[in-house]
């Protein structure tokens, strides 16, 4: 039997199913890899927004990572939703004694709808503890201004934030465009000094819910899966493309994705 690669998922729940760790166990199951979990946070969510967040204590959380580390392995991380300093840092300790594990960063700092998903004061944290630590960060536009402290407003803009956060120690970066204007949504990966666009036509559509969580998942199972991420990154953004068309169409607000398009309904 071929051997089936281990991805976890460091993030929060989605009580409506179309983000957090429901969007990335969807993930691992359409790209054939094992998924497993350890939740930073209960939200009460749906397509118009997060109503309630609950953080879960940090030593649960790095206990939850323990357990499946130990027991099951693990070939690829997933981060997404840290909602306070404390899980930062917990997360980073056991990042820390695992360097050779592929970790996809995807900082999550605000919902879709707008609601803050990270402490203010945690901010520094993630920098100074958690960033470090990825072997890939994710972020989309808004959230590559806010890290960068400056505006992402085009392409040349992006190049700079790539550069900017790859000169913090991170090997890789990939700032997604899909709030930029224009017929086409382009993705920037920068590695090793070099930059690699990729390029998918807009999609008009409101079910956008768990694209960003959705990505960073797909890219981890690639690497999981012994990829490089001038590969992983456009399958991912097929992926999320295809996720993106087949929506069901759920909600009056951002509507999730149809994880499983690729198989029969």
């Amino acid at each position: 039997m071929t051997r089936i690669a281990r991805v976890l998922a460091v993030a929060g729940s989605d009580s409506g199913g179309g983000a957090g760790i429901q969007a990335d166990l969807k993930t691992y199951a359409a790209f054939g890899v094992y998924g497993m979990t350890a939740v930073t946070a209960t939200t009460a969510q749906n397509t118009r927004g997060v109503l309630r967040v609950g953080p879960v204590a940090p030593e649960l959380v790095a206990a939850q990572m323990r357990a499946v580390m130990d027991d099951l392995g693990v070939d690829a991380i997933k981060i997404g939703m840290l909602p306070s300093a404390g899980i930062m840092r917990a997360v980073a300790a056991i990042l820390a004694e695992i360097p050779g594990v592929p970790v996809v960063l995807d900082p999550v700092m605000r919902s879709s709808s707008g609601q803050a998903l990270m402490d203010p004061e945690a901010e520094d944290v993630f920098r100074e503890a958690v960033m470090p630590l990825a072997t890939v960060l994710t972020p989309n536009i808004l959230e590559a201004a806010q890290l960068t402290g400056f505006p992402v407003a085009d392409r040349v803009d992006m190049r700079r934030a790539a550069r900017a956060l790859a000169h913090q120690g991170i090997p890789a970066v990939v700032v997604k465009g899909g709030h930029l204007p224009g017929a086409m949504a382009a993705d920037l990966l920068w590695q090793d000094g070099q930059e690699h666009w990729f390029e998918a036509a807009r999609i008009a559509t409101p079910h956008t819910h768990g694209t960003g969580c959705t990505f960073a998942s797909a890219i981890a199972a690639c690497l999981a899966q012994g990829m490089d991420l001038v590969a992983a990154v456009p399958k991912a953004k097929a992926y999320v493309v295809g996720a993106m068309v087949s929506a069901p169409g759920f909600g009056a607000g951002a509507g999730p994705l149809w994880h499983q398009w690729e198989a029969p309904r």
